[in-house]
């Protein structure tokens, strides 16, 4: 499948256009697509521009309520919850994140679980949204069934995400964000694209059986077996359970019945060091964590060791230099749209 190298502030552009065009708030608009474009910089395709066209064609089915009244409710000095009114997850989660900075700000911890939301993209996005002001980020998401549980044959439960995101004082923040499944969905739909074939163990047919065809997968496979499974539902606790909202195979498809709102659930947490410890030494001992980890001797067939988050740092260090790869016909879906407005 051919890509095009673009600059991100372009893209960003033509995915804010589309979406206006679509009925969307220039500020919602805005909103979105910096966190698109924030995925496709650090070289998480999966979650960027490439869900564009998926978001309008939800939108203008009536799955996703184009202009929401987003709500916060404080329940105690550091909880709270906030109702999506069935918008954008992108937003529903800033907006939550940016409560339990608020409050962890002021009393040490933050948690808010969000409710009434949708796919609100990559978690890295909110948990740096914490690391950059001082504090320690942490997010969770359910998704829709699409992974077997372990020794199970039938889909249960969603990739279900969570990410962590911990400030430094010269290195980057430390930024972790993976799926509990053995990869996100969003990479199998990328290789299917780009007419890739997947390695084995991403995702099985109906029979549980492990394919290479990304078309043939139906459900996809837990890391690491029972610990993926487990942390799944835990995952599906918090950010669903804790939320009010649905589990598992009770949420509402992502790419099926367009027109029905998702009632996604997710859970923000940040937390400030100053209230534990000394906030200088803290910084400086993650400093030196992440210098000594990159110090171990690599084993054979490794060139170095890296910190969690540190590929993904550096492709987005070249890529605000170089521009973003993205497929050429999400470019060219993205400028057909741009052109409609």
């Amino acid at each position: 499948m051919a890509t095009v190298t673009v600059p991100h502030q372009e893209v960003e552009e033509l995915i804010q256009n589309k979406l206006i065009s679509a009925g969307v708030r220039k500020d919602h608009a805005a909103k979105i697509a910096e966190v698109l474009v924030h995925a496709d910089l650090r070289g998480v395709n999966s979650h960027g521009a490439l869900r564009t066209e998926h978001y309008v064609n939800r939108l203008q089915a009536g799955g996703i309520n184009p202009d929401p009244a987003i709500s916060f409710k404080a329940t105690g000095p550091v909880t709270g919850v906030v109702d999506g009114d069935d918008g954008f997850g992108h937003l529903v989660g800033d907006a939550a994140m940016g409560h339990a900075i608020e409050m962890a700000k002021a009393n040490g911890v933050g948690m808010v679980t969000a409710m009434n939301s949708s796919h609100c993209g990559a978690l890295s996005y909110f948990v740096q949204e914490a690391a950059q002001q001082g504090l320690i980020g942490i997010a969770m998401t359910h998704t829709d069934k699409i992974m077997v549980p372990f020794g199970g044959k039938e889909p249960f439960l969603g990739t279900n995400p969570i990410a962590y995101g911990v400030p430094a004082k010269t290195e980057k923040p430390f930024i972790l964000d993976m799926a509990t499944s053995t990869v996100a969905l969003g990479k199998i739909l990328q290789h299917k694209e780009e007419g890739k074939s997947i390695p084995e163990g991403w995702g099985v047919d109906e029979s549980g059986e492990s394919v290479a065809d990304p078309s043939k997968v139906v459900s996809l496979t837990p890391f690491g077996g029972p610990k993926g499974y487990g942390l799944a539902m835990i995952v599906d606790i918090f950010s669903g359970l804790l939320a009010g909202m649905a589990f598992g195979p009770h949420i509402n498809q992502m790419y099926g019945d367009l027109d029905q709102k998702r009632k996604l659930g997710h859970y923000f947490c940040a937390i400030n060091p100053s209230f534990f410890t000394d906030p200088d030494q803290f910084l400086e001992q993650m400093d030196r964590m992440m210098k000594e980890v990159r110090e171990v001797e690599p084993a054979e067939g490794f060139s170095g060791v890296l910190v969690p988050g540190e590929i993904e740092q550096k492709n987005e260090e070249r890529n605000l230099a170089e521009g973003i790869r993205i497929a050429a016909t999400t470019y060219d879906y993205l400028k057909a749209a741009a052109s409609k407005k």
